[in-house]
């Protein structure tokens, strides 16, 4: 057990960029550092939910357009199979080498990733080499982005004081919201502008060439930030050390935060990721509707995440939580009958604002209470793991658990069951969750 003092002195390092961030005027400039980089990630990996459709009938092609879009919407969850491993791995890293360098290296691998896809001969050229070559670069993108999100949210958690952890894991809400958004706005307009023969033949490609330029630049973009390891836990955290002492001190934090995430994340990846393809598919509604939904609910996400994370500093994260959560369980199944009732714009806008709303009053207090439930030496590895065992689960094969209830039940309200079902689970889990609102987490 480390005394008081030795606990303050490793604390220094974030203590000290903190308070260089704040004296040096320089606090917006890190927080876009983190941000924006963050987000460059997400529009990378994200963009591939706007496309699917495209990507299915060019790389996956299968008897049916139910068998298709099972065969996509399973490739957009197995970039989430390898969140866990590179949360375990980058985390790791992130918490031995330090946030700077961790987050370096996953610009790096994403914009691999992006590459991967940028160059993919179709199905048609060269047969079943062209699907396992958007199998792999899935799989260096959620590699990536599943270090990217420990390293980045301990980093901004480390910069925040006790009394605004909340606001800036808004920020990061924001940064991630504001990436599906541009995707989803690039995919409007590109879907406005150009024929589709030009679409299928060219235009989807656009979104990952911008995501493989600006690997890049957030490189560039973090470059002056201020590291908040401490040097003494560096230099114990040995590879494997901080994954040991996760899975042997932690483990009813994994379970809990696991649970937590389960409710959450699959509002967010329902109401957002899936609503496109749930509109056209299911609903034959225009494309451009469902992009219009998901450019609708980043936009309120966005707007709302730092008033969220403001309000659970005040009133403390489990609360805010369990309230929108239970919300979020009774509104699925009228909202989504409501949209099969009346599938129409009119009728579609409002009902995702309002799931959309509810999401975001769940995703900001559990992005704050995953960090805040670890100690800093391990910190990067713990949330990282959390967070990324319950997206890879519950929010990457969301649109196929959806499209799997809908085929096998034969009801267009199946989505509604899933997140009734994950719901409850996360209120479940969220007693087992200490309230760390206003207290230090160093």
């Amino acid at each position: 057990m480390e005394t008081s003092s030795s606990a303050e002195t490793l604390a220094t390092p974030a203590r000290r960029a903190a308070h260089t961030v704040r004296t040096s005027g320089g606090k917006i400039k890190a927080i876009a550092a983190i941000t924006i980089g963050n987000g460059l990630e997400f529009f990378e990996f994200t963009a591939y939910s706007f496309f699917a459709i495209i990507i299915g009938k060019l790389y996956f092609p299968a008897d049916g357009d139910s068998a298709q879009l099972m065969l996509v919407t399973a490739t957009f969850g197995i970039g989430f199979v390898a969140r866990p491993i590179g949360g375990l791995l980058l985390g790791s890293y992130a918490d031995r080498a330090g946030r700077k360098a961790a987050m370096s290296l996953t610009l790096t691998l994403m914009a691999i990733g992006s590459g991967l896809i940028v160059f993919a001969p179709t199905y048609a050229r060269i047969g079943l080499a062209a699907p396992l070559l958007i199998v792999l670069a899935r799989l260096f993108q959620g590699f990536a982005l599943g270090g990217e999100f420990g390293a980045s949210t301990s980093l901004l958690m480390e910069y925040a004081d006790d009394r605004s952890r909340g606001f800036y894991g808004g920020l990061q809400v924001v940064s991630q919201n504001l990436s599906a958004l541009l995707g989803a706005l690039m995919g409007l307009s590109l879907t406005a502008v150009l024929s589709t023969a030009s679409l299928e033949s060219w235009g989807w490609r656009i979104p990952f060439a911008l995501g493989l330029l600006m690997g890049p630049l957030g490189v560039y973009i973090r470059r002056n930030l201020h590291e908040t390891l401490a040097t003494g836990v560096a230099a114990r955290n040995s590879f494997s050390h901080s994954i040991r002492i996760v899975f042997a001190d932690h483990r009813p934090q994994i379970a809990a935060g696991v649970g937590l995430t389960m409710g959450s994340i699959a509002a967010v990846y329902i109401t957002l990721y899936y609503i496109p393809t749930y509109v056209a598919k299911v609903l034959h509604m225009p494309a451009s509707a469902g992009l219009t939904a998901a450019c609708m609910a980043a936009a309120v996400n966005a707007l709302l995440a730092p008033l969220v994370g403001m309000l659970s500093d005040r009133v403390g994260r489990k609360k805010v939580f369990g309230v929108s959560c239970l919300l979020l369980v009774f509104a699925a199944y009228p909202a989504f009958a409501l949209i099969n009732q009346a599938p129409t714009i009119a009728t579609l806008l409002p009902v995702m604002a309002l799931l959309t709303m509810l999401a975001t009053f769940t995703a900001v207090p559990n992005v704050v209470m995953l960090p805040e439930m670890f100690p800093q030496a391990v910190r990067a590895t713990g949330m990282s793991v959390v967070y990324c065992i319950g997206v890879a689960i519950f929010g990457g094969f969301a649109p196929f658990f959806a499209t799997k209830l809908i085929a096998v039940s034969g009801s267009n309200l199946a989505p509604s069951w899933y997140l009734m079902a994950c719901g409850l689970g996360a209120l479940v889990a969220l007693p087992f969750i200490q309230e760390k609102a206003g207290q230090p987490i160093e």
